[in-house]
């Protein structure tokens, strides 16, 4: 399996290898960028001028969903000279009739090269070393501790980073901080902490006042100096946090419209025009892509991840839908306009991996 155009070189660099004594060093692959769907189906469509871009990537899709598929019905496949995708489970039962472990914690999907695909890459391949680069901060997670769940931003909650080497020291000016930025425009440094630690850091947020209400959309990166004279390093996590917004006036004829599940945009791709409500709560809205339909499904969610769920609604244009509340929900429906399809299944499909979420505080009055 040769390569069939001029490759660059791969590109490494020697990094410390803290687990071993004496101090030893281990080649660290730095990748030049992330090639995805749209790339790989275009770069195919050059090579088959017999099938378009766009049918490349419904084949493409159709691929993943089909291995999906066998997954789920307990096979492994085997895709000749190239990938072998298969099923494993970890855990511990202490007798063999213990009822197993939830399956997000022991089912894992593993993929392996095969020996010929390794093989090829290996007689073709061209390394270059680059010099060692220092450390940098890296944010690995995001959660609100008060509702825990990742990835919001709630500025009544406190906002949990792990990561590693993210320690700054917020009492010596110039030695580093944390800042949050809205996507719209805004940023703010954070000053409200109840922990610094390499590995962890707690706060509560403060967040940018965004250009419209429906910009909820924010960053969080950290600054920091490894040393009294060195150079400050920034990381910044890799997923946007979005932070609750408000429905008010549920239970009038007439509520005021809110913007949700929106970027920086200056007008949101959907707006809540209505619903029925019996009292206040807090729940989730989502949007979910769905390949297989070239479509978003959107429903209501409570409060944590696998929990109830109102049924799905299809959506393929602009419009408006009803939404159904969930088992033991006091919100029965909420009614929503879809302003700009094309512009919200682009930005779930390239920022937020397939499905995008909002915190709703709706209340009655």
């Amino acid at each position: 399996m040769a390569a069939n155009r001029t490759t660059a070189a791969i590109e490494w660099r020697p990094e410390v290898n803290a687990l071993t004594t004496p101090q030893s060093y281990r080649l660290l692959f730095l990748p030049r960028g992330t090639v995805g769907d749209a790339q790989l189906a275009a770069e195919i469509a050059e090579a088959n001028p017999n099938f378009n871009e766009e049918a490349v990537r419904t084949i493409l899709n159709s691929r993943k969903e089909k291995i999906q598929q066998h997954l789920l019905n307990g096979e492994q496949v085997v895709e000749e000279n190239a990938f072998t995708t298969t099923l494993s489970l970890t855990g511990r039962l202490d007798s063999p009739d213990d009822p197993l472990p939830p399956l997000d914690e022991c089912l894992h999907v593993r993929v392996y090269a095969s020996p010929p695909f390794v093989a090829a890459v290996r007689q073709s391949a061209h390394l270059e070393r680059l010099p060692m680069e220092k450390k940098l901060p890296l944010i690995t997670t995001a959660q609100d501790t008060v509702l825990d769940l990742k990835d919001v931003l709630n500025p009544a909650g406190l906002l949990q980073l792990n990561g590693e080497d993210i320690f700054f020291d917020r009492k010596q000016a110039g030695a580093g901080e944390c800042v949050i930025e809205g996507t719209a425009g805004g940023r703010t440094v954070q000053t409200r902490f109840g922990k610094i630690e390499t590995g962890e850091i707690i706060l509560m947020p403060e967040l940018p006042a965004p250009p419209h209400p429906w910009n909820n959309e924010h960053t969080v990166s950290i600054s920091t100096r490894y040393s009294e004279r060195g150079t400050l390093r920034t990381g910044t996590y890799a997923r946007m946090l979005r932070s609750p917004l408000t429905l008010t006036k549920m239970g009038h004829p007439n509520p005021p419209e809110v913007g949700i599940l929106t970027g920086k945009e200056s007008s949101p791709h959907v707006s809540v025009t209505g619903g029925s409500v019996s009292a206040d709560e807090t729940l989730r809205i989502q949007a979910v892509l769905d390949l297989r339909a070239d479509a978003l499904l959107f429903s209501l969610i409570d409060m944590h991840e696998g929990g109830k769920t109102g049924a799905a609604v299809t959506v393929t244009a602009n419009g408006t839908f009803t939404l159904q509340g969930f088992s033991g929900s006091v919100v029965s429906s909420l009614n929503i306009r879809v302003n700009n399809y094309a512009a919200l299944k682009e930005m779930i499909r390239s920022s937020y991996g397939g499905r995008v979420v909002d915190v709703l505080e709706v209340k009655e009055a």
